[in-house]
């Protein structure tokens, strides 16, 4: 051997005819069976291929990968694991220059078709199996590293050396093995065990793949997994994925993210367990995606996930109208497989959410609010048409539900980056408020954007609290950013709390939401102003239980007592004013002696006697304006607003809502009727005609310029500071009365005091001593 080699190496020229001597030699010793010769044939092959590096051992190397592929046909294991060998050393060989002409698809194919062996001997199964994956390792290496001949990345090749590699990697008994980024296994356990040899290979293709060829390396793993069910369980599925995820550059996660989303899309007629583990294996990969860059694709996600929540909802309510009058087993079992994926969807969007950077968050909850479902929204929310209201019920629950995930620890700098407008109206919307679930959520949502000090676990539970300095309050002081929004917005929250406390199905749990969102407003939004709206508000909620217009269950009377002793001994303690904290105590020390199921502590326990009536008991339980405005007076407060009870806004989707109407009281309509002369009638009838039909078309845009014209006086009188409209007030009176004067010829006489004055209530508003102008028809007054 060695002077063959130094031959070899002196004449470089002559190696092909060496090559092809031995291969002739090595091809008539296989066929006759005498493999003492193929060995050492083999193996002098292998001698002067690593010994010489000259240009013209590309035709001996020819000849090598021959023999080579002698061997690997051959049905002698032992033949095969010394093809296999020699092969390796061939692959771990560097050339110079690259060969174009050359292909290795035989190799892939051969190697693939080992990885499967089935011998009947155990340790000769394992020992092809071995040999064929350290033969793809082998392939791989050899033609990965060449940029200018890609083959090994085509379809035709990776649909053959993936899931030979996933067929090996499911043998691994220790599952939590995979989970993590490589391992570093010891050389012999390395080599003895088949799956974790694939698991490496696996890796190491997977760190070499590139922008252009990943897609071709992922797909594989798709088929492979669907043709062998490993979705349902998917502890494989997960296990391969992150396995990808911790294997691949981080730039290129979307791609394995958008396949997963592909799939998901292609399988939305499997059965639920199916997608339920395709969406699992989703969240797996997004967990570890969202930690770096996840590019163009997280829109996408959140879409293409919101379209198989409402596929799934759909689908468990076709199941259950379709065996309406037959509760079988299979269709339960179906119904609760749909909520197995839908609680995979939302588990995965608000993992996602949670994990995005502060700036991407807030757009995905406006994507989210966008999509759920309320009266008067944009065409952009889900399809639920067709669902009937229990199917969209059901979506505006899980997609609230998916938000509350997302919104979980995001800390906005101002308010109004966490609640912008487009944002809060929606959210705040009558349609949300038709369920005591739907309620929770909206209420829970909105604690996670108020909350910036983290103080809501500290308030956890409606109680009376006896030194609010336990609890050590976090708090700043209030930004500018946050008047104004209070300003513009603050109505909103105070009008979704008042008519949340007046729900006839609250619960326990709805009144400790509404009172842990009065105190946060308290803590991180009110300024001196705030404090009276919300001191109004609390009286008003009062009223509402005492005078019970709304023909409210006696537990939620007694409920709506309980929240507002709670909030204002809360609130008290808050500001400090020591007459304000002296009266709430002494209300909630004659509560405690005299009616107990006015205070939280009695009312939410189980067994809790409630009165008959609220009519007959005295005002010392009950929270005075006079008192209150008394107290906070004397400490510097504006006090004048106390006296004007709080009136909730107004909105336009009260008139549309499927809910009890609120009043309007904001416009003030008066009909001048002519007298009953039935000479004065006109008959309107009209005769059918074209110019008749056009002008009735003119009508409808007038009426449409009405209504907006009508919305806007609304909206001034709710928003505009209240000097403007005061001002406006009195220079329209002054010129109706000069111009009533002139037309009419009326009498004007000053207004008897005190029943002369009236008070106009408009949103939040109050206006009094409007004079009142009395014309000498008897029957006719104008305001």
């Amino acid at each position: 051997m060695e002077k063959l080699t130094f031959y070899a190496v002196s004449a470089p020229e002559k190696l092909d005819r060496i090559g092809a001597y031995l291969a002739e030699r090595l091809s008539r010793d296989v066929v006759r069976h005498r493999y003492g010769y193929v060995l050492i044939a083999m193996e002098a092959l292998d001698q002067l291929l690593m010994a010489c590096h000259s240009q013209s051992i590309k035709p001996f190397v020819e000849s090598f990968l021959h023999m080579v592929a002698k061997l690997l046909e051959s049905g002698e294991p032992k033949l095969q694991v010394l093809g296999t060998n020699s092969f390796v050393k061939f692959a771990n060989i560097e050339e110079d220059t690259p060969s174009y002409h050359r292909r290795y698809d035989f190799f892939v194919s051969r190697f693939s078709a080992m990885c499967h062996s089935c011998d009947h001997d155990p340790e000769t199964q394992t020992e092809i199996r071995i040999a064929g994956i350290r033969g793809i390792q082998g392939v791989v290496r050899k033609t990965v590293n060449d940029e200018l001949r890609a083959t090994i990345w085509e379809p035709q090749h990776m649909d053959k050396i993936v899931p030979s590699l996933l067929f090996n990697m499911q043998k691994i008994e220790d599952v939590d093995s995979r989970t993590g980024p490589p391992s570093s296994p010891t050389g012999g356990e390395k080599e003895e065990n088949p799956a974790l040899l694939a698991e490496n290979c696996f890796r190491e293709l997977l760190g070499r793949a590139t922008y252009g060829n990943m897609n071709n390396a992922v797909r594989p793993v798709f088929a492979h997994l669907d043709h062998h069910k490993l979705w349902d369980p998917n502890e494989f599925a997960v296990s391969c994925f992150k396995i990808i995820m911790y294997s691949i550059q981080a730039q290129y996660s979307h791609h394995v993210i958008q396949e997963i989303l592909g799939h998901l899309d292609g399988c939305k007629k499997d059965p639920p367990r199916v997608r339920a583990g395709i969406i699992q294996v989703l969240l797996e990969a997004v967990a570890i995606a969202a930690k770096g860059s996840i590019g163009p694709t997280v829109l996408e996600v959140f879409n293409t996930l919101l379209k198989h929540l409402r596929i799934s909802v759909d689908f468990e309510l076709g199941d259950r109208r379709s065996s309406a009058g037959s509760a079988t087993f299979s269709t339960s079992s179906k119904e609760n497989d749909e909520r197995i994926v839908q609680n995979a969807i939302i588990q995965t969007i608000g993992f996602f959410g949670s994990n995005l950077p502060d700036y991407q968050r807030s757009e995905i909850m406006m994507f989210i609010m966008g999509k759920v479902p309320v009266l008067g929204a944009t065409s952009q929310s889900l399809d639920t048409s067709h669902l009937g209201d229990l199917g969209t019920r059901r979506i505006q629950i899980m997609l609230l539900r998916s938000l509350l995930m997302v919104t979980s620890g995001y800390k906005a700098m101002t308010i109004t980056n966490a609640l912008p407008a487009p944002f809060l109206d929606p959210l705040l919307s009558p349609s949300l408020m038709e369920d005591s679930e739907l309620r929770q959520l909206v209420l829970e949502i909105l604690h996670n954007l108020i909350d910036r000090h983290d103080n809501r676990a500290k308030l956890r539970g409606i109680r009376i609290i006896p030194d609010v300095s336990d609890l050590k309050i976090k708090r700043d002081k209030i930004s500018r950013q946050d008047v104004s929004f209070m300003k513009k917005h603050g109505q909103q929250l105070y009008r979704h709390i008042y008519l949340g406390c007046k729900e006839e199905d609250n619960v326990q749990k709805n009144f400790e939401l509404l009172y842990t969102s009065l105190a946060l407003i308290t803590i991180e939004l009110a300024n001196e102003e705030v404090v009276i709206d919300l001191i109004r508000l609390a009286i008003a909620l009062q009223d509402v239980a005492i005078i019970n217009e709304d023909n409210l269950p006696m537990f939620n009377r007694c409920g709506i007592m309980a929240l507002v002793a709670a909030y204002l001994n809360f609130l008290s303690q808050m500001i400090a004013v020591p007459s304000f904290c002296q009266h709430v105590s002494k209300v909630i020390e004659t509560r405690s002696l005299e009616a107990s199921y006015f205070l939280p502590e009695t009312i939410f326990k189980d067994k809790c006697n409630l009165p008959k009536s609220l009519e007959k008991h005295e005002k010392n339980l009950f929270f005075l304006t006079n008192k209150i405005a008394e107290s906070l007076g004397g400490s510097g407060y504006s006090v004048e607003r106390l006296s004007v009870p709080y009136v909730p806004q107004v909105t336009d989707e009260d008139r549309l809502s499927r809910r009890k109407s609120i009043v309007d009281t904001v416009s003030i309509q008066v009909d001048i009727l002519p007298g009953n002369n039935t000479e004065d009638k006109i008959d309107n009838t009209e005769e059918i005609t074209f110019e008749a039909l056009k002008k009735a078309i003119d009508n409808n845009g007038l009426e449409e310029q009405e209504k907006e014209k009508r919305r806007l006086v609304i909206e001034k009188f709710q928003k505009a500071p209240f000097e403007e409209i005061a001002a406006q007030c009195e220079t329209k009176a002054n010129l109706l009365h000069d111009r009533l004067a002139q037309i009419l010829e009326l009498t004007i006489r000053p207004p008897p005091s005190p029943s002369g004055t009236m008070t106009i209530t408009a949103g939040h508003a109050h206006y009094q001593s409007v004079p009142v102008y009395e014309m000498k028809f008897p029957d006719l007054c104008v305001y």
